[in-house]
């Protein structure tokens, strides 16, 4: 089969194409044919590098992945050749009490293939059975393939961590990625009003249409001048992070009293400055999260499947262009999601 290789830390250069065998499902596992693999951040973090971090090299990228079961494993009842599926991105024990409380995305031994272990960048790829989910037969390989990792991450952001609640005002930075593309129609869909950030009337457009109240454009207003505007100088009651030390003191800052933000992500940097006097004097919450759940990933899809949320495809890319599609993402020249298919 072919696959993508990465062997070493570096540019998109390092994207390697090579054969390699078939690999072949043990017990619990499924052999998926690969028709659609989505890119994320976290495959350029992997092909980057991240000092501190050891990755498994070399090592298949690509997290999100939507397929055919090819082949199942011994004792595999719960998928069967010819169906059509898209696989959970993260990987836990099932053994501890984290996963037995449903919280998977909490296992000690979490990872997400692609980062842990070979990824979707490739024509074939095994998984545990656990892993995969039916497609809905209105969606395509590509549309199931942009859904897992950003709507499972933008749903515990919302749901899980901050516990949104009808009416309430919500900032979502960055509008056209993945993360946040997701992020606004789930807000929508818990009777929120959103005020999104973005930097091209495009984009803006494109925010309008998933749903969002109010977009602001960062290249040429002051976001928290902006955010303080609309809200009558009271601020937000959540704020959806993950652009990292170029926002985050002014998100903090947008917060109303009580308020929460959420944070995921550090794309422009992970240092940041914190005034802790606004912190405590307004009773604010600062929230960490990384993916989630099977089961939250379960009810995301029922809403997609009744039409309420939908993912969000920028352009479909043949595999050999996965290069490009890393460029795209890194240049922001992307609203929504890249999937390459090979």
């Amino acid at each position: 089969m072919k696959a993508v290789v990465i062997r070493q830390h570096g540019g998109p250069e390092e994207l390697r194409f090579e054969e390699r065998p078939v690999p072949e499902p043990g017990p619990g596992e499924l052999l998926l044919r690969v028709k659609a693999c989505s890119i994320n951040h976290l495959d350029v973090w992997v092909r980057k590098g991240v000092p501190g971090h050891k990755f498994p090299l070399p090592i298949v990228p690509g997290c999100d992945a939507s397929g055919v079961v090819e082949a199942a494993g011994a004792g595999v009842k719960s998928v069967a050749p010819g169906q059509r599926v898209l696989l959970a991105p993260g990987l836990s024990c099932g053994l501890c009490a984290q996963c037995h409380a449903g919280k998977d995305h909490l296992c000690r031994g979490y990872g997400i293939f692609g980062e842990t272990r070979d990824g979707a960048c490739a024509e074939f790829l095994v998984a545990p059975a656990v892993n995969a989910i039916p497609i809905p037969e209105e969606l395509g390989f590509e549309a199931a393939a942009a859904i897992p990792l950003v709507f499972l991450t933008a749903w515990h952001m919302l749901v899980e961590r901050a516990e949104l609640r009808p009416g309430e005002d919500v900032l979502i930075q960055a509008a056209g990625s993945g993360v946040s593309s997701a992020a606004i129609q789930i807000a929508k869909l818990w009777g929120a009003r959103v005020i999104t950030t973005t930097s091209t009337p495009e984009k803006a457009a494109r925010a309008r249409e998933l749903g969002a109240d109010e977009v602001i454009d960062y290249r040429s207003q002051d976001f928290g001048e902006e955010v303080r505007r609309l809200t009558g100088k009271r601020g937000v009651d959540v704020v959806i992070e993950h652009v990292g030390g170029v926002t985050f003191e002014t998100s903090v800052r947008c917060l109303a009293r009580a308020g929460r933000l959420v944070t995921c992500g550090a794309t422009t940097g992970a240092a940041a400055r914190l005034d802790l006097r606004i912190l405590f004097f307004k009773s604010i919450s600062l929230l960490g999260s990384t993916m989630g759940s099977r089961a939250e990933l379960f009810e995301i899809l029922r809403h997609v499947a009744s039409g309420k949320l939908r993912p969000v495809v920028d352009r479909v890319l043949p595999l050999d262009e996965v290069a490009t599609a890393h460029r795209l993402l890194e240049e922001r020249q992307v609203f929504g999601k890249v999937v390459v298919t090979p």
